[in-house]
């Protein structure tokens, strides 16, 4: 329980101040947050409630999209949103800002060399806020309209141009439990894992983006993953992170009893 942290988006339902007095009631020390969430309720109060339920942040979710491309379509500034998001992550003491790095925008070459500019200019700035980037490759289903990063070693290649501390990797088990390099891969990231992110794939997969699971609900080796990520350095926060319409429409309080016993149960 020490290292199980409640991904937000778990319990979408609940708004921050509901999430964090829930972790701080359930025994739950960590959460991840989503900016959206923290926007509808101002950064100054989201640390405030923290600090008084003494719930610590494992991650801010999101920046990136430094391509322009959006699952909206709409163009966006990847690299001035992902410095908002940088100050945002300091002022609420997330040592972690997940970055999303965005779709295909011309061809897949120059997509990903955007996308290593960007994380150059940034990761000084973040360096100097005390926030790690943490780049997490997607399935490569949301290549061409989330991000242009699909195995952990392409997030690797370009984490390893820039100091550990600036720039790490995040292993989510929903995007990577399928390749067959992921053991060499996780080994490779020793001492650049910045998050581990569990949950399970449903079977059939029906939605690409919402066909999540609690774990123990699906295909993924949680344990023999977590084993990886722990030989290669990592002893943070573990973050269940399931994105499930199901559970959104159920009140937070049963659905994180559920990923509690969901982490005892296949994971811890």
């Amino acid at each position: 329980m020490d290292r199980l942290s409640l991904n937000q988006i778990t319990t979408k339902a609940w708004s921050l101040p509901e999430a964090v007095a829930g972790c701080a009631e359930a025994g739950v020390r960590w959460i991840g947050l989503w900016r959206d969430k923290v926007a509808e309720t101002g950064v100054e109060e989201a640390a405030r409630l923290l600090k008084e339920y003494d719930v610590g942040v494992s991650s801010l979710c999101r920046g990136g999209f430094f391509t322009g491309v959006t699952p909206e379509g709409s163009p966006v500034d990847g690299v001035a949103q992902t410095r908002q998001a940088i100050d945002e992550a300091a002022a609420l003491g997330a040592d972690v800002l997940v970055l999303v790095v965005g779709g295909v925008n011309g061809s897949l070459k120059s997509s990903r060399q955007r996308v290593a500019d960007a994380v150059g200019e940034l990761a000084p700035y973040a360096g100097e806020r005390g926030v790690r980037l943490g780049l997490e490759p997607l399935h490569p289903m949301q290549c061409a309209e989330r991000s242009v990063l699909s195995t952990v070693d392409e997030a690797l290649t370009i984490a390893l141009e820039h100091p550990a501390d600036q720039v790490g990797v995040i292993v989510d088990e929903f995007h990577v439990w399928w390749d067959p390099r992921i053991e060499e891969s996780i080994a490779a990231a020793t001492g650049r894992i910045a998050g581990f992110h569990v949950c399970d794939q449903k079977v059939p997969l029906t939605d690409t983006l919402l066909g999540r699971a609690l774990p123990g609900d699906g295909p993924i080796d949680h344990r023999h993953l977590k084993a990886c990520v722990e030989a290669a350095g990592y002893t943070g926060p573990i973050e269940v992170e399931v994105f499930d319409a199901d559970l959104w429409r159920r009140p937070g309080g049963e659905v994180l009893a559920e990923t509690i016993q969901a982490y005892r149960d296949h994971v811890s």
